[in-house]
């Protein structure tokens, strides 16, 4: 299901977490539970990956996640607010040290001129720094490419959290 790259890039995260002690949670939307599957394909993956959330719907960002009515409304779910508060409300419903969030358009259809088709907000989240943010946009990418693309863009997202970024070629 996976590239041998990617399952290479998540193995060498797991272990730079492993090394730290650290625990990731994850708070998924457009990928639908993809990068936890992706880290959970790795054998012994348990000692680090400690829950993952898919909250596709709205209601799930607000009732699994804290994630306010009123910002996804003012907001959207797809903006940087949710996806701050998204690994914000992951790693307070959630035993781990270091949260990554994900939400976006993954398409063919539901974009608009302000957020097209590909549009995707990362966040990552600890309890010891500020909450990152990254925005992207995978143009003209079809709804899987969106998808893996974004799961590709969580570890790098991770990774630079944790100073240990290695570039998949």
């Amino acid at each position: 299901m996976f590239d041998p790259a990617l399952l290479d890039k998540a193995e060498t995260l797991l272990q730079s977490m492993r090394r730290r002690r650290l625990k990731l949670a994850t708070a998924e939307s457009c990928t639908g539970g993809l990068i936890a599957g992706l880290l959970t394909e790795i054998a012994g993956s348990s000692d680090v990956v400690e829950r993952g959330f898919v909250v596709y719907s709205n209601e799930a960002k607000t009732g699994l996640l804290g994630v306010p009515e009123d910002v996804i409304a003012h907001y959207g779910a797809v903006s940087e607010v949710t996806a701050r508060m998204m690994a914000e409300g992951a790693l307070k419903n959630s035993l781990a040290d270091i949260a990554v969030s994900v939400t976006g358009i993954a398409g063919p259809g539901g974009g608009s001129p302000e957020k097209p088709v590909g549009l995707v907000h990362f966040a990552c989240a600890s309890h010891h720094g500020l909450t990152a943010h990254r925005r992207l946009v995978f143009a003209k990418a079809s709804r899987h490419d969106v998808r893996m693309k974004s799961a590709v863009a969580a570890l790098d997202l991770l990774e630079a959290q944790l100073g240990t970024a290695t570039r998949l070629a």
